[in-house]
């Protein structure tokens, strides 16, 4: 019994010895997260790229809203007085919403591509200047390793969201 019990202690005693190096050598490292949804929400960058975007599709969008009004007056004047239409006329209507339809869909179709291909664009752009910034605060603060996607928890003291969000600010 005795014997057994040294011999636990030993190996618990060697358990330490092995994992003691691993643990000191963890502690000579500088980790750092950076929470890249927060840095896009509160970067300057993309709220500037967000109001070029909007200026610029602006008024596609307003004549798309303006067509589907268009239509809409045109598919209820049909759901309404198209019973007591001529045949012609009901045909002729039917059609011409149809045709309209069609249209609208392959404008909106458009609109949303081109819109999605700006966005990624200006969206490279951001990125591009995030990873500057985070390069800069890792050099300048000596970190080993910065973290970004994945994290499930990181505490306040290893987390340099913010620090990066002001790094963006002076970056124009």
């Amino acid at each position: 019994m005795l014997k057994r019990l040294t011999m636990a202690k030993r190996l618990a005693f060697l358990a330490f010895i092995l994992v003691l190096p691993v643990t000191t050598m963890a502690e000579n490292y500088k980790i750092g997260v950076v929470n890249a949804v927060k840095v896009l929400e509160k970067a300057p960058q993309a709220a500037e790229a967000k109001k070029r975007l909007e200026k610029e599709f602006a008024g596609r969008d307003k004549k798309l809203v303006a067509a589907q009004k268009a239509l809409k007056q045109k598919e209820d004047k049909l759901a309404k007085d198209g019973a007591i239409m001529s045949e012609a006329e009901r045909k002729k209507l039917e059609r011409q919403v149809l045709s309209e339809r069609r249209e609208l869909k392959r404008k909106q179709d458009e609109f949303r591509e081109d819109l999605n291909f700006r966005r990624n664009e200006e969206f490279g752009k951001i990125q591009k200047k995030i990873v500057q910034a985070i390069k800069k605060i890792s050099k300048e603060g000596k970190y080993d390793l910065i973290v970004g996607e994945g994290v499930i928890y990181a505490s306040p003291k290893v987390d340099i969201t913010n620090k990066v969000i002001e790094e963006l600010k002076k970056i124009k």
